[in-house]
């Protein structure tokens, strides 16, 4: 399970590894604890919250996951007992074995409200009489953070590098079905409004080209765990990937539980001899 706060997060963060764990039979949901409804420069409100919520889940039809979008309002978002209610609620019914999100220190209010509230979540999710009409999980998930760039005051820790060539074709296809994002929003957002071709073969290959800068240097930044996790001459070869840290909320994975969790790691833990 992902939870961002806005139609496009999770699938910018972590859309190859949900589109690899939906190819190896993973049930995948993707959930926005926002509606998105001010991130246009030309419409707001209903229409703009109906839009996004259309395109979520045509990008999560695509890979076969699951989208849930709620009806809070973008940019108002905050960690509330109702909210913490809820994310609760939708992890015991996901029966969530792991939940990634982000990280509390972040540039916009809405991520940084969202990853207090699911980690105010994380050890509810196992208390009984918290929110008792939905039956308690009786293990704690693992709980991660997505990729970031900020630094203070703690900077982002890869311990899971995911390697995602492979899923790119995916990934595209899923930015790409979020028009309102990536062709109108954010391109007006950057100043690249002027820059997006008109038709759809076009407007693909500028998106690949405009967001190809941003997604590279994760590999990069991951290579010490992705020789862990797929070996020297193989990380080498990864253009793309996406890095995941462990929080210290839930359940502490070892590298067993993180090889059952990304099945598609392929380098197994050895165990240890009795």
């Amino acid at each position: 399970m992902l939870i961002g706060a806005h139609p496009d997060d999770g699938e910018i963060k972590a859309g190859g590894t949900c589109a690899l764990w939906s190819k190896a039979g993973y049930r995948v949901l993707i959930v926005s604890l926002t509606n998105g409804d001010i991130g246009h420069q030309e419409m707001a409100g209903g229409p703009l919250a109906r839009r996004r919520k259309a395109e979520s889940e045509a990008s999560a039809r695509l890979i076969g996951a699951e989208s849930l979008v709620l009806d809070n309002h973008d940019g108002e978002l905050q960690p509330t007992l109702a909210v913490r209610k809820k994310i609760v609620k939708i992890i015991r019914e996901f029966n969530a074995d792991v939940v990634i999100t982000h990280r509390p220190n972040d540039y916009h209010p809405d991520h940084r409200y969202t990853s207090q509230a699911v980690q105010d979540a994380a050890y509810m999710v196992t208390v009984p009489f918290f929110t008792p009409d939905v039956p308690a999980l009786r293990k704690n998930p693992v709980f991660l953070y997505f990729m970031d760039q900020f630094q203070k005051p703690n900077p982002f820790r890869a311990d899971i590098a995911v390697a995602v060539d492979e899923a790119m074709k995916s990934k595209w296809l899923m930015l790409d079905a979020m028009e309102s994002q990536f062709y109108e929003w954010l391109a007006w957002h950057a100043g690249q409004l002027g820059t997006v071709p008109p038709d759809r073969d076009r407007r693909l290959k500028w998106l690949q080209k405009t967001w190809e800068p941003l997604f590279r240097p994760a590999a990069k930044e991951g290579r010490t765990m992705l020789v862990k996790w797929y070996g020297k001459a193989e990380a080498a070869k990864v253009k793309f990937a996406e890095l995941f840290e462990v929080s210290e909320y839930g359940h502490q994975p070892s590298d067993e539980d993180i090889s059952r969790i990304f099945p598609f790691l392929p380098n197994k833990p050895k165990r240890k001899k009795a």
